[in-house]
């Protein structure tokens, strides 16, 4: 495997000595949350999602504007992230082979930290008194929230789409992830920086024995989300790489990092390079023909043609 080099934007940006991007076969633009950034403090406790990744033939690097805590929200929003925007399609655009994202996540977490006291469509759970006799998790969840999630991830993502297709970078493939199974439980990543999911399992009162079951449930929903958002693209430019059953979950009562854990949301170094050895099967299909299209100015397609 070729794995893959990755740089910040001052890197590339640096006058006097600019990261060498052109030299490589694939040159990708990467935004995403702490999955691709940093998941603890000291962030030398773990790694991300590019710690491992890479191609089995072709060189590449990735110019990743990463950074944690980000929601999809945050990364479309040229005033709050215009060097991503620059990149994307502004003055600084140039064509890229590819958008790697990591996000959803962090838009997930901000849903189900919603208070109790909230309407049902504007929060994740359900209140103890709205608990269904539906089988296992599903009775812990506002369904009608979860619906005001859906159409905010999916507009949002396609706000994204058409800030790509504004440019140069018209039709770019883009390759998402989905999440394994965070465990709540009470291990934040230092510094005062979570839990996450935690706080919302004793806000609502979910016993403990279905707090693993209920993470589940959400992040299935999640990766089927982003699996019909991809499915519906008409350009079929996006593509998810799973990731879930990949890793061995925490248990609720862990209270220190796992081997596949570092903290409640994020994995390890070994976790992490478990689930990037995933994207090298993904990035050769997707990419085969990259660099075949170089000279027509056109993209891979779902089928590895051109798709121009």
């Amino acid at each position: 495997m070729k794995r893959m080099d990755v740089y910040t934007p001052s890197q590339v940006l640096n006058g006097e000595n600019p990261a060498p991007i052109s030299q490589y076969n694939l040159q990708f633009l990467a935004q995403g949350d702490s999955w691709f950034s940093t998941g603890a403090v000291p962030p030398s406790f773990t790694t991300n999602l590019f710690d491992g990744m890479g191609t089995s033939t072709i060189g590449a690097c990735a110019v990743n504007c990463a950074q944690p805590g980000a929601h999809l929200s945050l990364m479309v929003d040229s005033t709050r992230d215009r060097q991503f925007m620059a990149f994307l399609n502004g003055v600084q655009s140039r064509r890229w082979a590819g958008l790697l994202l990591s996000g959803g996540g962090n838009d997930m977490i901000a849903a189900a930290q919603q208070p109790p006291t909230n309407t049902p469509g504007l929060r994740l759970f359900a209140t103890s008194s709205e608990w269904t006799q539906a089988l296992g998790a599903e009775r812990y969840l506002s369904n009608a929230g979860w619906q005001t999630f859906c159409v905010h991830i999916t507009q949002v993502f396609n706000e994204l789409l058409v800030a790509r297709d504004s440019g140069e970078n018209r039709g770019m493939p883009v390759v998402m992830h989905s999440y394994d199974v965070a465990s709540p439980r009470n291990v934040g990543a230092g510094f005062g920086f979570g839990p996450w999911l935690y706080p919302a399992m004793i806000a609502y009162n979910i016993p403990q024995q279905d707090w693993l079951p209920v993470a589940q449930v959400l992040l299935d929903r999640l990766q089927t989300l982003l699996d019909h958002i991809a499915a519906n693209t008409p350009d079929g430019s996006v593509h998810v790489v799973h990731g879930q059953g990949t890793l061995t979950p925490a248990l609720p009562t862990d209270v220190e990092a796992t081997a596949d854990w570092e903290n409640e949301i994020h994995p390890t170094p070994q976790g992490y390079r478990q689930l990037s050895a995933l994207w090298q099967p993904m990035l050769d299909a997707v990419f085969v023909a990259s660099i075949a299209s170089t000279d027509t100015g056109g993209y891979p397609s779902a089928e590895g043609g051109l798709a121009l």
